[in-house]
């Protein structure tokens, strides 16, 4: 893929990333599209991305313009059956390596075909995952950043804290065998992006002299959907993603059955990609309308008077709040869900993290149409203040608007 020559006087960025941006659905996605499209107003861009066996060829969905040059590494096959995924999970215990880093390990000859005879003004690196690769462009960039969408030793260990045992075990050592992968990787770094002043902390006590810069995650400017809202409530998000798949188990344990007694005809909503991975849990319930990936959530979540988020794992900043926001949808969200955001409590959204306390949330915002209005029209608020591109690259300039070479930490 590449642009008109004009784009060959630009400065030149490669942005290695493992999550094809476009199309734009998911929190991996939309985070390396709010990169690219960053990148590519200011710079001409080389976009390697790790390939998923069999998943539709990433050019045909990037935007003209965005790429100047587009390689891809395929990734081996890995069966997401449960038996092959234990026997994975099993050999990385063993071997004491983190799931996903073991994923995009071993790929240093290709990368480095790949950058052969290249300059770059910057290097971006996509998740904790690719920092290795680091080595690999040094050589070639006089700036390497990576961007951060979680702590991994903080993600492990939130999976630990509210898992059952066996699995929790599993989660505490491969947390326990992030720290020194951390702690080795991270310095090597210019600079490290990070969700939130809470990663920002995480990150300088693993790397006290490494330099860290708040980019929030954020979405792409779109108006308010006008929509009729449903009696229903919405959850949304990678329905195999383990946190999702952990608070969805919990708000059909504990919230769900209190709110169906209040209110017979509600309906709960799950929107997101892999239905698959829920499907038989929430069966037999007629009121659980359970939908595939939509190519843009926001109307759908502009349809429902509540947005839950019942999280109890997990790191960074979530996605699924972000788009409630930018629809105009108010939500109840654990302590845990809402981390890394800023916000006020009962201004831009409701917490409740006992299940009791989240039922009686929701209720109320289900009662008043009045009380839903306020507290969804503050969140679309901040989003446009806060959380949308163009307020969120104000913060990429100060890393990457400024001569090579230099830095900023966070406050």
């Amino acid at each position: 893929m590449t642009t008109p020559s004009s784009a060959s006087a630009k400065p030149r960025a490669l942005l290695l990333a493992v999550d094809a941006p476009y199309p734009v659905v998911g929190g991996g996605p939309l985070r390396c599209a709010s990169i690219l499209d960053y990148l590519a107003q200011r710079f001409s861009v080389h976009l390697i991305l790790f390939h998923q066996p069999g998943a539709p060829d990433p050019a045909r969905a990037i935007p003209a313009g965005r790429v100047e040059k587009l390689d891809l590494i395929a990734l081996p096959y890995h069966s997401k059956r449960q038996i092959p995924r234990l026997i994975r999970t099993a050999w990385r215990l063993a071997r004491n390596r983190p799931p996903l880093f073991d994923r995009f390990s071993g790929f240093e000859a290709e990368v480095r075909s790949l950058v052969l005879g290249q300059t770059y003004d910057v290097a971006v690196l996509e998740h904790f995952w690719t920092a290795p690769y680091v080595e690999q462009v040094r050589s070639c960039a006089k700036q390497v950043v990576l961007d951060l969408h979680n702590i991994e030793s903080a993600w492990h260990s939130s999976m630990a804290a509210s898992e059952r045992p066996i699995p929790a075990a599993g989660f505490r050592r491969f947390a326990k065998a992030c720290v020194p992968l951390e702690q080795h990787w991270l310095p090597r770094m210019d600079n490290v992006l990070v969700t939130s002043c809470d990663d920002a902390k995480l990150v300088r006590a693993l790397a006290p002299e490494t330099g860290v810069m708040v980019y929030p995650n954020a979405l792409p400017e779109m108006v308010l959907p006008a929509c009729v809202r449903k009696h229903e409530i919405v959850f949304s998000g990678n329905l195999e993603y383990p946190p999702n798949v952990g608070a969805v188990r919990f708000f059909l344990r504990r919230i769900w059955p209190e709110l169906r007694t209040r209110w017979p005809e509600l309906n709960w909503k799950i929107v997101g990609r892999y239905p698959q991975a829920i499907r038989t849990l929430v069966s037999g319930d007629p009121r659980i309308l359970v939908t595939g990936p939509m190519d843009d959530a926001i109307p759908i979540l502009a349809e429902s008077q509540v947005a839950v988020v019942p999280l109890l794992a997990g790191s960074g900043t979530r996605f699924k709040i972000l788009e409630a926001w930018a629809a105009g949808t108010p939500v109840v969200s654990t302590r845990l869900g809402a981390e890394g955001l800023e916000y006020r409590d009962q201004e831009h959204l409701l917490l409740a993290d006992d299940p009791r306390a989240f039922a009686e949330a929701v209720s109320r915002l289900l009662a008043s149409p009045d009380e839903r209005a306020r507290i969804g029209m503050a969140g679309r608020r901040l989003y446009e203040e806060r959380y949308c591109w163009p307020a969120a690259w104000k913060e990429l300039d100060i890393v990457l608007g400024q001569p090579s070479g230099t830095s900023r930490s966070a406050p």
